[in-house]
């Protein structure tokens, strides 16, 4: 591997329409599946509250394994993780939610990864590049699925579209799988 930066913690922004205490359920591993086609999280140990501290729970994506631990949680303010996806890449992903006006969430997610192997340094070096991109591609897909559910709520039929976004975007190589 090379001599030069390595480690990678990127930080960015989004905005949900739904005040904390909502929005915190999307960025849980049950809630996930709401927004993110293909997100099937996997609990050896099965669970009821898939935040608490210690939760183990395994993803599958682009022929590799990732395994999740819940590190911390404050129901409606932050959820943390450690993320290792075998044979590539170890850290943690963190989520802070803090009101904004009108009811809605600014949403503070922050990557913190270190590459186990050559290739994935150059996986995660394309994925700090398409980081802006991939949290808009969050803040898109999380706004589709809200949509969906107030029409939903006001009984309007499905428009023949899942609306569930899963695009290269949203799970570049290295990413949240």
């Amino acid at each position: 591997m090379s001599a030069g930066p390595r480690r990678r913690r990127l930080t960015g922004r989004l905005r949900v329409a739904l005040p904390p205490a909502e929005a915190f359920r999307l960025f849980t591993p049950y809630g996930e599946r709401d927004w993110v086609e293909g997100w099937e999280p996997r609990f050896p140990e099965g669970t009821e509250d898939d935040t608490a501290p210690g939760t183990v729970f395994q993803t599958h994506a682009d022929g590799a394994n990732t395994t999740w631990i819940v590190l911390r949680r404050e129901p409606g303010r932050s959820v943390s993780y450690v993320r290792v996806r075998e044979g590539a890449h170890a850290g943690t992903v963190g989520v802070t939610l803090a009101p904004v006006p009108q009811g809605h969430s600014d949403v503070t997610v922050t990557y913190d990864l270190t590459p186990l192997t050559a290739a994935a340094e150059a996986e995660l070096a394309g994925f700090a590049a398409g980081y802006p991109a991939f949290l808009r591609s969050w803040e898109d897909a999380i706004a589709a699925h809200l949509a969906r559910a107030a029409g939903a709520l006001r009984g309007e039929g499905a428009s023949g579209e899942s609306g569930r976004r899963r695009d290269s975007a949203r799970r570049p190589t290295g990413s949240r799988d």
